[in-house]
């Protein structure tokens, strides 16, 4: 009698701790780097400056782009969390790690180095 290596449907609760260990040390950075963001946003622009008038308006404009790269960076990171706390929540739904194109399991290399993936490798270079 030849036992088939059956294909594994789902990682196992210890497994979903490792990753679920991993999201939430990612998603404590995350929120680290966005409250510094925030900070640096909303300190953008408070500078004491005493130069003449005529540079206050290149000032402004520099001022102006370093709160935009700012903002954009704290959206980024905005939209990272997101995909963390959804990927906390299919660790709960024990649906974490399964790919959403193809149903199989996502590789644990691929989870951890992008733990929110939601697509195995094959999938997502079929999207390409």
């Amino acid at each position: 009698m030849t036992k088939e290596k059956k294909e594994k449907s789902r990682y196992s609760d210890e497994e979903l701790q490792e990753f679920k260990d991993l999201i939430m040390q990612k998603l404590e950075s995350a929120r680290k780097e966005l409250n510094y963001l925030q900070d640096q946003i909303s300190n953008a622009g408070n500078g004491t400056s005493d130069t003449s008038v005529k540079f206050n308006g290149i000032e402004d404009g520099v001022d102006m782009m370093e709160k935009e790269y700012l903002t954009q960076m704290a959206s980024r990171q905005i939209q990272f969390i997101k995909h963390l706390e959804n990927a906390l929540i299919r660790i709960e739904n024990k649906t974490y790690g399964i790919c959403r194109e193809t149903g199989k399991l996502i590789s644990k290399e691929r989870l951890r180095a992008v733990p929110h993936a939601t697509l195995s490798i094959e999938a997502k270079k079929r999207k390409k």
